[in-house]
């Protein structure tokens, strides 16, 4: 389940004037209790299902630190770059599959709405779509290292 699919849930529990909604999807139960201020709590009850553990892609070769940190240091204290960052906590995917090319690349141009990247979350593959419109200039994480909340991925020179 996905944050969009809770609060949806959540919206649900509001709308019919419900206290307690318990769901189970895909082999996960989960209940929303709402408290005495209106507060809506969230508890994941147990897996009925095992879930199998994906195979993370095989990371790229890394270049030697000199040929990586240095650039982006330059970059990243220069005033006119943005950062697309990560919305959520999950690991870091360059492409949709292995054996699939990179969303995008160094130097690339990206438009709105483009998907520069994957982060799953909870094995869930959540596309992650520029919100500006320029140039890749600098690419923050390996693939399929894990990223926090609000993480910067890629670096972009607004078009």
């Amino acid at each position: 389940m996905n944050i969009k699919e809770i609060k949806e849930m959540i919206n649900l529990m509001n709308e019919n004037n419900l206290t307690e909604l318990e769901i189970e999807k895909e082999g996960l139960r989960m209940r929303l209790k709402k408290g005495m201020e209106g507060q809506v709590a969230v508890e994941q009850l147990h897996h009925n299902i095992p879930v199998p553990v994906p195979v993370a892609p095989p990371a790229p070769a890394a270049p030697s630190p000199a040929a990586t940190k240095e650039p982006s240091r330059e970059r990243t204290s220069a005033k006119n770059l943005a950062e697309i960052k990560s919305p959520m906590v999950g690991t870091f995917y360059r492409a949709p599959s292995p054996e699939s090319p990179p969303f995008v690349e160094m130097n690339q141009n990206v438009e709105v709405g483009q998907v520069v990247c994957i982060v799953e979350a909870m094995k869930l593959m959540n596309e992650i779509k520029s919100e500006i419109r320029g140039k890749i200039v600098d690419i923050l994480v390996n693939n399929a290292e894990p990223v926090e909340f609000g993480q910067p991925l890629f670096l972009v020179e607004p078009a």
